[in-house]
């Protein structure tokens, strides 16, 4: 008489171990808190002091500009840091929480192209600005209303709302930046920003402490 196989047998054939379900158990739990995990509160903390810092340090090398010229050749190593250390340090803890996650954690195709889309949009803006004789020094926190808004877009179909509203703060500062003056737009391009990353981190923080058997 054939006895059929044991469909809970693991691929030997054998019996399955109790304690070998309760480690496919645990980590299946540590994968999924791993895909659903925030960004580490002290990564949008130090993000929110490098913003404040270095658009900070621009806005003051400018306010007493008359007429207003923009940032210095000085600035722009500042801004550059900024931009390659946070980029350095999103990706290093990026990649070292999702080493091995697959599916919704990661950015689908037509996801990242909303994103390219929206950068290329501001791009073609600040051209057809400097076409216009308008030059992009003048209104800086352009550089935030598209992609903000995209990545609130990106994240809304994720139901990620938390996210979500970040994308819409962002874009609120671009938007409010364009009526603070050139100088003043550095400014609180740098008080928002750094708000935002702040109220994240303590949201985050919150989140994690509250998730904690």
């Amino acid at each position: 008489m054939n006895h059929a196989p044991d469909a809970a047998a693991p691929g030997n054939g054998g019996a399955f171990d109790p304690q070998e379900a309760a480690a496919l158990l645990d980590q299946t739990a540590r994968q999924a808190r791993r895909q659903l995990q925030p960004s580490p509160p002290w990564l949008l903390a130090t993000r929110a002091v490098m913003v404040l810092a270095a658009l900070g340090a621009i806005w003051l090398s400018v306010r007493g500009q008359h007429p207003y010229r923009g940032p210095t050749a000085a600035d722009i190593p500042v801004l550059v840091a900024f931009i390659v250390v946070n980029f350095a340090l999103t990706v290093g803890v990026r990649h070292r929480a999702m080493a091995g996650v697959q599916g919704r954690s990661r950015f689908t195709q037509p996801e990242i192209a909303v994103m390219v889309v929206a950068w290329i949009v501001t791009i073609v803006a600040i051209l057809v600005l400097a076409a216009a004789g308008v030059s992009y020094s003048h209104y800086p926190t352009t550089l935030l209303i598209m992609p903000g808004l995209a990545w609130a877009a990106v994240s809304g179909a994720r139901a990620g709302w938390r996210r979500s509203a970040t994308g819409l703060a962002v874009a609120a500062v671009g938007v409010a930046g364009l009526f603070a003056g050139s100088a003043g737009a550095w400014l609180v391009a740098a008080v928002g920003l750094c708000a935002i990353f702040i109220v994240r981190a303590a949201i985050n923080a919150r989140q994690r402490r509250a998730s904690r058997p």
